[in-house]
């Protein structure tokens, strides 16, 4: 008898995948091919793009109502979700962002990469924040098996919900090859576009708070002051949650004209000025992996990152290290990140540290968590 699984795939949007997306992409790409022999049924909350319907053995489904909002993300999963499981009567029900159906009965593994939430709850709006902290512990309790990223993030969530570490499986991310470095000319091209030719470093993902820009920001406008250097700074994202704070402490800047937005930019050409910079200034609060260093590695350019969460896991002995809570720290972490003298050598520790990483690895992974998960029924 054929097995079957559900997953909730409303992340997967064509031009508009986020870490959780990717994590979905790569992760069921391969997972759906490699075993033809599985049914698998893509639960989506809106039209999708055929793109990830990756073979014969998908099927996917709209399910309404799109569930963008904490109200809507209750009825999506606790009704309608719930009602698709008692129709199909999967083996197992997978959720790549953590969101499980509570009322229902069919096995389930929750993904849950990271609860950030749970120590920074003023970064999310009122009701997000209130539909985080009030139903995630119940989502990791329900789960029969949790998935998460890294074994910080493990730790994390045994000791805020009190979960058994059995329970919980570390699978790390991985990274597009579309990210590889990229020759002289194309990165001299690329400055050009990007950066009036000049040498630059880079930020990637969203302007949010718990990204740490405002203090990147200050320590970039302290190493100019300092170093009188012609680097620039992209900040590469949506300003999805840039605020009127946010811009009067760029307006203060001394170097204001040389930090750059580029907004959302394709994976590609991501990739492309991801290579083409001096490094990755990743100076986040918190972070369950941090794919971006992993990306930075893979295009052999040095890393800033910060000494907190996950961050250090991912960088190992590549990275270089901050307080992302302090100034003079990240300043002083710039200046050692542009330090020639120490460029090859960081680069080369990079490859030994990427190696840890790959997207078959997690896919391979995830797919031995969910036959323990059907095989116990």
């Amino acid at each position: 008898m054929r097995r079957s699984v559900a997953v909730n795939t409303r992340l997967l949007i064509k031009n508009r995948l986020e870490g959780i997306g990717w994590f979905g992409h790569e992760t069921l790409s391969r997972i759906t091919t490699a075993h033809p022999e599985v049914d698998f049924h893509f639960f989506f909350d809106r039209p999708f793009d055929q793109q990830f319907i990756y073979g014969s053995n998908v099927t996917g489904h709209v399910i309404f109502p799109q569930a963008r909002h904490p109200f809507l993300y209750y009825l999506w999963f606790e009704w309608s979700v719930k009602s698709k499981l008692d129709e199909l009567k999967p083996d197992l029900f997978l959720s790549i962002d953590g969101l499980l159906s509570l009322r229902s009965s069919v096995p389930q593994i929750s993904v849950i990469h990271d609860i950030n939430f749970e120590h920074y709850p003023d970064y999310l709006p009122l009701l997000t924040r209130w539909y985080h902290l009030h139903y995630f512990k119940k989502f990791a309790q329900k789960a029969n098996q949790i998935v998460t990223v890294s074994e910080f993030s493990k730790t994390d969530i045994q000791k805020q919900y009190g979960i058994e570490a059995e329970k919980i499986n570390v699978i790390y991310n991985g990274a597009s090859p579309l990210f590889k470095p990229v020759s002289a000319d194309t990165k001299k091209h690329t400055q050009e576009k990007y950066s009036q030719g000049t040498p630059y470093l880079i930020y990637v993902g969203a302007l949010q708070p718990r990204k740490n820009i405002g203090r990147l920001l200050h320590a970039f406008d302290a190493y100019k002051k300092e170093s009188n250097s012609n680097v620039k700074l992209l900040l590469t994202g949506e300003k999805k949650w840039w605020s009127p704070e946010q811009e009067q402490l760029f307006s203060s800047l001394a170097y204001k004209e040389d930090v750059a937005f580029t907004g959302r930019l394709d994976q590609a050409e991501l990739a492309t000025v991801m290579a083409s910079a001096e490094g990755l200034t990743y100076v986040s609060v918190f972070e369950g992996f941090g794919i971006p260093i992993l990306e930075a590695m893979k295009c052999e350019i040095p890393v800033l990152t910060s000494n907190v969460s996950s961050m250090p896991e991912v960088g190992g002995k590549a990275a270089v290290y901050c307080d992302p809570w302090n100034v003079e720290s990240i300043t002083l972490g710039i200046h050692d990140l542009l330090d020639a003298s120490k460029r090859g050598e960081r680069i080369e520790k990079g490859r030994m540290q990427r190696e840890k990483f790959s997207w078959d690895k997690t896919a391979e992974a995830l797919w031995k968590s969910m036959e323990r998960v059907m095989d116990r029924g």
